[in-house]
This record gives structure tokens, sequence and C-alpha cells, in this order.
């Protein structure tokens, strides 16, 4: 019941773009090698391509994603953690060989971590941040389904094969699009090397580099026919995996001009894992306009208010809103604006008016609200009656004004019949 919930949530919510341009992308198009893969603007997370981007597959030590961003928010990146047995137990893989009793900056075991894709660091923030793997775990979960990674499910922090241990590419794609948000993950992740000072532990100090080439890597892929380094230029984060099951994942952000996409792809091969990912922000960066549809707090209309301290009120939009479009697309972008003639007060500033709709080729790209600019009170019910009534319809305020003169009328014509009578 929960996750129904949360999936009506997500759909109420997402005033960002539904509109995928997938199928005019084609798998044949770019031809991906691996099994799963997505391209969104990092911003409003628009779709531009996909490729089996809701199936469940393993993902490696993308999953430190989750890791890295849960211990930024809940941790203090400048306390001192100490490493104990639990740490050390049962690891496989890639480690910075951290010793039971010593001691690191959580800074340090988050760069491990992000950068060195050390599987002990995981391991040892999460018992640091939740006593146990296991109750962290638990809020790496909460997280993603928070997020609106519904078909996510973690088993650990580090990403080491588990059956139970899954998401898929558009999942991965909102996670990352959720930690890009925060300065100092993004300060992190966009370093592909890093220095572990000494320790109480360790007399010399351990030096890190990420194994995401795309940050730094001269050698030579070849690109539809080009041979061209691995370095692509504007990527900025985030995080690279491997493991046997999972194959070569890549989870990568990039930027050029006022453009910032995000690209996901799992279970690809070799160096593959860089020809799809320049395949997919080449195609991003070259295949699409963006246009601005709206600004932020720009006017749309003024509706009349009943019952209110003020007659009308005024209607801006809540945010920014734009699309990416095909640049080959020659169809106009229509826009239908859902906005009540008359509301009745009272009005919180903020509140949603009402929204525009954005549509291509019978396609909703979106949606932003429209909202108020001020509160407006109701007003009393006695100045009500006197709007509505006296005020509003004058034609019945002369009809009660006739009534009662002809009340007086009648009380002083019976008055002076009880005189007469009398005298």
């Amino acid at each position: 019941m929960k996750k129904i919930l949360l999936i009506l949530i997500v759909i109420i919510l997402g005033n960002s773009c539904s509109f995928s341009y997938a199928e005019n992308a084609s798998t044949d198009d770019l031809d991906i090698f691996g099994e799963g893969a997505i391209l969104i603007d990092e911003e409003t997370g628009q779709i531009l391509y996909e490729k089996n981007a809701n199936k469940q597959l393993y993902p490696a030590s993308t999953t430190k994603i989750m890791t890295g961003i849960l211990a930024i928010e809940l941790g203090d990146l400048n306390e001192k953690v100490t490493i104990t047995d639990d740490v050390i137990e049962g690891l496989d893989g890639t480690h910075i060989a951290l010793e039971p009793g010593e001691e690191l900056t959580l800074n340090d075991l988050v760069h491990a971590l992000l950068i060195g894709s050390a599987n002990d660091a995981a391991v040892a923030i999460a018992i640091h941040i939740s006593g146990s793997v296991e109750e962290f775990v638990k809020l790496m979960n909460e997280k993603a389904e928070k997020i609106g990674a519904l078909n996510t499910h973690f088993e650990n922090p580090n990403g080491l094969p588990n059956d139970e241990h899954m998401t898929t590419a558009y999942d991965l794609s909102l996670i990352a699009k959720y930690a890009m948000k925060n300065k100092t993950f993004r300060d992190i992740v966009k370093n592909y090397y890093y220095i572990i000072p000494t320790t109480n532990k360790k007399d010399e100090s351990r030096y890190l580099q990420s194994s995401n080439r795309l940050l730094y890597s001269q050698k030579k892929i070849d690109l539809n026919g080009e041979t061209i380094p691995i370095k692509y230029d504007g990527v900025d984060g985030v995080k690279s995996g491997y493991t046997s099951v999972a194959q070569n994942c890549l989870v990568t952000s990039a930027k050029k001009g006022n453009t910032r996409l995000i690209s996901v792809v799992l279970k690809s091969q070799g160096r593959n894992i860089y020809i799809d990912t320049h395949k997919l922000l080449n195609y991003g960066f070259n295949n699409f306009d963006k246009n601005f549809l709206t600004s932020k707090n720009e006017f749309i209309g003024n509706v009349k208010i009943k019952n209110g301290t003020n007659k009308f009120i005024t209607g801006v939009s809540e945010d920014d809103f734009y699309v990416y479009v095909p640049k080959d697309n020659s169809s106009e972008v229509k826009t239908n604006i859902s906005l009540p003639s008359k509301l009745e007060a009272p009005i919180s500033k903020g509140q949603a008016l009402g929204k525009i709709e954005y549509f291509l080729d019978g396609n909703s790209l979106g949606y932003v609200n429209i909202v108020s600019t001020e509160n407006v009170e109701a007003m009393p019910l006695y100045r009500q009656i006197i709007e509505n009534y006296l005020i509003g319809k004058w034609w019945l305020s002369l009809i009660i004004l006739f009534v009662f003169w002809r009340m007086i009328l009648h009380i002083k014509k019976t008055k002076r019949r009880k005189r007469k009578s009398f005298i």
C-alpha cells in the first residue's frame, strides 16, 4: 500500500517533463552496448533517451552514490570515525586496507568511497551513521523510495553482489539527480585524485585515483570510426562500478553551456562503457534545443475573489520551466492555461490557482503551477452581507427599503386608527 501511495505522489508532484524522446532515437540509432541506459536533463529529469531504462539490473559500485549522499546529509564530515572489527570481516573487492582501531575523518572515508570506491569505507560509513549495516541499508531504501526510485532495493552500502540488490537505469538517474544537487557531493565527485593523510595506524598517506576515466584518461576509444580520448570535456562526476555479475556500470554528469545532463549505462563491457556514455552525451548535447517556456513569477492572469478583502488576486508561474526539443522538430509547443475565472477567499500566498501545461505533437511535455502572489483573507460575515446583498445586488436593496418603508407607513397608519378609536 505504501509503495502504491508513493507512486501516486511521484505522479502528482512531478511537474517536470513527462514526455520522452526515446522513441525518436531508437536503440539502433545510437547502438548502445549496455543492457540498460538512460539520458536525462539533470534539472528537470526530462528523458532524452532510454534503453531498457526500467529493467532491474545490478548496480555494482554505483550503489555508493546513495551511501555517499546519506553520509553527507546525516554525518559531520569533520568527525573522527573509529574503525571496528565489523568493517573488516568478509569484505571483498576494492578497499583502502582499513584496520580495527584506526581513526579517520568521515570526510576521508567519503572521499575513499566516492573516488577510491573503497568497499571497507562504505561499511565503516554505514556503521558510523546507523550503528550497523542493516540499519543503514534501511535508510538507503527509504531514501530511494522518497526520491522516486521505486524499482530499487539495496542490501549493502557498497554494491557487492547480492541477488536482491537491484536497481534500474531510470532509478539511478533519479538518485544521481538528487545527489548532484548537494554542493559537497558535487565537489567530491568532480575530483579523480585524493590523498588520505597518515593515521594512528598508517605511517604513509593513501593515494586514491578514480576509476571513472571520463574525468582524466587520455587512453583511446573508437567512436563511430574515430579514435578519441576516453576523457570527455564537461564531465564532473559521478560514479563507476564493476562486478562480474553487474559488468561495467557508469553514472555520469556533464555540463556544456547552460545544459547539464545525466547518463546511466548498466551492464556494458570493457571500454564500451565509455563509448556508450560518449554516444549518449553527444546525442543530448548535439540534438536538442533548450526552450524556455516560462520564467518564475511571470504574470499569467488575474482571478476574481469572492468574499475576499481583495477583489482579485494575481497569478504567476511557480517556477522556471523549459524543455528540450529535437532540433529537427518543426512543430510548435502549444500552451494550455487552466485558470478559474473566480475563487472564494481565503487564499494563501503561494497557493496553486491553476496550471500551465505544454504540448508538442499532442504529447504533454509537463506543466507548471500558477500560484497566488499574496494572502487574501475572507471578509467578516456582516461585510459579506453588505457587499453581496446591499451593494452588489442594488435591486434587492431597493426592495428591502421599499418593504421597510411600507412597514413604517403601516405602523403609523395603525397608530392613527387607534388614536381615533380611543377618542
